[in-house]
Parts: C-alpha cells; structure tokens; sequence
C-alpha cells in the first residue's frame, strides 16, 4: 500500500481565534452556509454574522437539530443547495461539525470548522457519523479533503463544561496505541493507505502531553480562561489526536464503540468516554508487560476518565448483552488492526473483567 498523510490545510488556536473568521471566510467568497446547533447559534450567533458582514460576507445559518440521521442531514443538504453559498461554516460541537461536513462535501466546497468544545478531533477530520433515531451508529462517511480551515479559540473551549473536555482526553489518549496496532499489522489508515512515520510520532506525542498536562488542563477548564497547560492538550485533543487517528489508524478501541453502547445505560455516555474505557480493553488484550496500563489506571483516577463499564453507566451488564458487544465490535473494520485475530470470547472475557 502507499502511505498517506492528510490534514486540514490551516489550524488556527488561541485566545480570540474566532476574531479571524470573517478575514479568513472572505478568501473563499460572500456567502456562507452557517451549520451550528440551537444553543450555540443563541450564544454565538450574532458574534458570528457581525465578524463576517465586517468583511462583507453574509451569513445564513442552518440549523441542526435532533440526531444525525440520514434524512436529517439529507434536509440540511437540501437547504444549503437552495442557497448556493460560496462555502459551509460549521460552528459546535460534533453533531454540528459532522453536519457541516456533510453539507460540504454535497455542495464540493471549502469548510471553515470553529468548534466550541474539545470534546473530540472532530474539527480536522474528514469523517463524520450518521446515527439511527436511537443513537446506533449507522455508518461513517467521507468528504473528499479535510477541512479547509480550522479555527480552535481556547478562549470559547475554554467555558465549556469540565465533563466535555475529560471527554476529549479519552478520545486522545488512545490514538498511540491504536495507530501503533495499525502500523505493526499493515491496516489501512482513513485514507485507505499505509500510515506515514509522521502520524505515528505526532500519536505518540500526544500520548505525552495528555499524561504530563492533562491534571493541570482540566483545571481550567469551565473557567473561561485558558492557561499554558490548557492550550497545550486543546491542541493534542483537537490537532495531534486528529491526525494522529486519521493517518496513523485506529484499532479495538474505537471498534469498541460500535458494541459497548448495546450494553445497558452505555449508549448515552459521550464518544470519548466510550473510547477510554476501550483502550483498556484493548491494552488488557495486549498482554502488555510495560505497566502502561497501570499507569493509565492512575492517570484516569486523577483526571476522572471511567476505567469500567459500571462507570460509563452500565445497568444492567449480562453475558448476553457482553457477547452482542462483543459481537458487533468485531465486525467493524478497525478490528482487524490488531496483534492477532481476536475471538468474541476473548473480547467478551474482557469485557466482563472491565464490569
């Protein structure tokens, strides 16, 4: 296979990046669709079509309510259509974004991303996910290039609520390790590629700043004001994590996440969450002897990641609904990126030693 590397064409962080938007939307035209969520467009909105009609562009926004279901982005392609705008803006958290992405990739134009949350690596990724009226992921889908720009202000992430950027840190912290099985078995990157020595550097080196920053990160966040440590993991969180999963690979950890939420109170715990708990899982198939899983244990006690399934809200955890977990995790394609081929005993024997 070829090796890929992909990756938005600008990353823009910092206090007051959202400041840059209407300079930076007015390189690609006049009008822009504006996909964003309800609340944000009640917190945001105004600011937004102010700092674009500065540089004479005009904002229109659309809307994303309710799940990510093929026919809720099926009426928001049909309303960017209408308006023909020159490009999408996509403002949020990931419903958002993955809307936005969507609307992109139907109308083939640039996306500016400006997410208020660090809650996952949404932002630089071409992937988003479409979502049944139950919340069970259907499918992952593709725009044909990363997002054009992306524009991170820490001091907007900086307000959201603690729960969302722990939330980010389970995200991230399991992108070593997954690009790492991927690399060591030849599996295929989001670019249906070989992954390049740079993603799997840029993975490692965000496994190192989570453990070394990640406590003194969390601590500002919900105050609304960033600090060094705080910039330093947004930027492992949204920039290294994103890249280091799109071109370096994922592995059992995020396949976990298409089973765990058929487990009982599991399905309404958020991605990273989900993902935190699977790369346990997935270092205990491992068979590791280095300690890294131990030291991750502790690193999740002291940031206050869940490290089992009870944890993530689990009610009700039978062997049947392990087994169906199990089940369903290994038909997902990143399965396959691992050590060896694994049985759905063996993923349900550690499921349940993560009860």
């Amino acid at each position: 296979m070829l090796k890929v590397f992909g990756g938005p064409s600008r990353y823009v962080q910092g206090p007051g990046a959202l400041l840059t938007l209407g300079e930076s939307a007015a390189l690609f035209g006049r009008r822009a669709a504006l996909v964003i969520d309800r609340y944000v467009h009640g917190v945001l909105g105004d600011r937004l079509v102010d700092l674009c009609r500065a540089t004479q562009v005009q904002l229109t926004p659309l809307i994303v309510e309710g799940e990510m279901t093929p026919e809720t982005i099926a009426l928001l392609r049909e309303q960017a259509l209408a308006l023909a705008p020159d490009m999408t803006i996509a403002v949020g958290g990931g419903k958002a974004l993955d809307a936005g992405k969507a609307v992109a990739k139907a109308l083939h134009q640039h996306l500016i991303t400006v997410p208020t949350v660090a809650s996952n690596d949404a932002p630089t990724s071409k992937n988003f996910v479409l979502y049944d009226a139950d919340h069970h992921l259907l499918a992952v889908e593709h725009m044909l290039f990363n997002p054009t720009l992306v524009l991170v202000d820490t001091e907007v992430i900086s307000t959201a609520p603690a729960l969302f950027f722990r939330a980010g840190m389970g995200d991230a912290i399991s992108k070593k390790f997954e690009a790492e099985q991927c690399w060591r078995n030849g599996g295929q990157n989001m670019f249906n590629a070989s992954s390049t020595l740079t993603a799997q550097l840029i993975a490692d080196g965000c496994l190192r700043i989570l453990l070394a920053d990640g406590a003194a990160a969390l601590d500002a966040a919900g105050t609304g004001k960033p600090t060094p440590a705080f910039e330093r993991v947004v930027e492992a969180m949204i920039l290294m994590s994103g890249l280091g999963f799109e071109s370096g690979g994922l592995s059992i950890a995020h396949a976990l996440t298409r089973g765990l939420p058929r487990i009982a109170g599991v399905g309404q715990a958020l991605h990273g969450l989900q993902v935190a708990v699977g790369l346990l899982v997935q270092l205990d198939l491992e068979h590791r002897s280095d300690g890294m899983l131990e030291e991750l244990e502790t690193w999740y006690a002291r940031v206050g990641l869940p490290a089992r399934l009870s944890e993530l809200g689990a009610t009700a955890i039978d062997e049947a609904a392990l087994r169906e977990a199990a089940t369903l995790t290994l038909a997902a394609r990143h399965a396959r990126h691992f050590d060896r081929t694994l049985t759905e005993q063996e993923l349900t024997d550690a499921l349940r030693r993560r009860r």
